[in-house]
Parts: structure tokens; C-alpha cells; sequence
């Protein structure tokens, strides 16, 4: 279960605005302070650990820039619902351990509403309107991947279990 303010955007948010070619080179650190900057100049200084990102269809679409979900995690993004994803997107996204769960009344949220989500029951709850929505839920071995921090220490975790 999870909390946090939502940040919306619209529909075909891409790769290259979450992650801009021109700063890929970069660290990730310096690399996460231009995500979403040409749709929302202040996203990157109001986001706090925490907050959700909520958008239309296409959240991720465009090239296979990992760096693109990346960003989202180190700024602290707790998780990501949009009413579809393009599939490498979604795929990092859950590689990264960044939930990402698909809603089709995505068009209800608020920027600013509070937000309740549980990605085990696909449940998300808008406690500022009291509103609550059903998403396609995380399945077991998914949500163990992110509670482990995503794939890398996912299967560190369980080959370090096997030599022990």
C-alpha cells in the first residue's frame, strides 16, 4: 500500500520527455532533474518521495530508454497509472521496482488529489474526492521483484539463497 500526491499528465507521454536525449550521457542524478520538464518546467521541484504519477494512454511509449523509468525511481516516484503503457516502458518500469498499474479512469484524477493505491488488489483510492478505481492488479512474483528493488536485486536475492 502506498500514498501519495498525483502528478497528471495527458495521453502519449514518451520516453524522450521522461529521459531527454540530450542529457542521457549524464548521471542519473543530473539526468532525473529534466524529466518531464517540457510538459511541466516544475515537476522535477515539486515531486517528493512518495507522489504518483498518473497520465492517459501511451505513458512511455517511444524508444527503449530504460534511463526513462530510472528517473521516475530516483526522484522518488512511488508509482505510475496510466490508462496504458507502451510495453518496453512497462517492462523497465518493473525491472527498476517501479510499480506501474493499468487504470482505465485515470481521467477522474486530480493534479494534487491524494492518493491510496494498493498494487496487490489493484485498487486505487482517491481520498480527496472519495472515489475509488480498479486497476489490472501486480501479480505475487511481480510485487516480490519491486519489494526486493527490482530485478538486479531480485535475482541476487535468490541466487545468494540458493549457495547458502
Amino acid at each position: 500500500m502506498m500514498s501519495g500526491r498525483a502528478f497528471v499528465f495527458g495521453d502519449g507521454i514518451d520516453t524522450d520527455v521522461l529521459a531527454p536525449g540530450i542529457y542521457m550521457k549524464l548521471p542519473i542524478e543530473q539526468m532525473a532533474a529534466h524529466c518531464l520538464e517540457s510538459v511541466d518546467p516544475g515537476f522535477v521541484a515539486s515531486v517528493r518521495p512518495g507522489d504518483i504519477v498518473v497520465a492517459g494512454a501511451n505513458f512511455g511509449v517511444g524508444s527503449s530508454r530504460e534511463q526513462a523509468a530510472e528517473a521516475l525511481k530516483h526522484l522518488g516516484v512511488a508509482c505510475v497509472i496510466a490508462r496504458s503503457f507502451g510495453a518496453i516502458f512497462y517492462r523497465n518500469a518493473l525491472n527498476f521496482g517501479l510499480p506501474v498499474l493499468v487504470c482505465g479512469e485515470t481521467g477522474q484524477i486530480a493534479q494534487g488529489d491524494l492518493l491510496r493505491v494498493d498494487p496487490a488488489a489493484g485498487r486505487i483510492v482517491d481520498e480527496t474526492k472519495g472515489l475509488e478505481f480498479a486497476a489490472q492488479p501486480l501479480p505475487d512474483f511481480l510485487l516480490q521483484m519491486i519489494a526486493d528493488g527490482g530485478l538486479v536485486p531480485h535475482l541476487e536475492k535468490r541466487f545468494a539463497l540458493r549457495r547458502a
